[in-house]
């Protein structure tokens, strides 16, 4: 449990002062604090972090082809899928291979869709 493998994102949430780190190479997302660490989010090819002002987590999953978001503290009941979650392609409603993503003010999620070469915006 205590052992990285392939962590491709690192976030920080300033409320509850620990990092949220995406451990892709062991398909998880786990929360470090003061040398505890727990796991979140389990069975999720994990590549991007982002969390917006109202305490949700944002996790893109490379091999679904999708971004999902969780309330902090809800991680048993699979998130909600808000952008992509359409199967694999370059449609509009699709996404293939989501790395980075970013959360803006208004709750808009920008996926970097790496294998279309584009950036996604997707309005909540």
């Amino acid at each position: 449990m205590h052992q990285l493998n392939s962590p491709t994102d690192v976030i920080v949430d300033q409320q509850n002062h620990f990092i949220i780190i995406a451990d892709s190479g062991n398909r998880r997302v786990v929360e470090w604090m003061n040398q505890k660490q727990q796991i979140l989010i389990h069975n999720i090819h994990c590549h991007g972090l982002a969390m917006d002002k109202h305490g949700f987590l944002y996790v893109s999953d490379s091999e679904k082809n999708e971004v999902r978001r969780w309330k902090m503290g809800e991680y048993s009941n699979g998130g909600t899928v808000v952008a992509g979650g359409n199967g694999y392609g370059g449609q509009l409603n699709q996404l293939c291979y989501p790395t980075f993503i970013f959360v803006d003010e208004e709750q808009s999620v920008y996926v970097s869709d790496g294998s279309n070469h584009r950036v996604m915006k997707w309005r909540q």
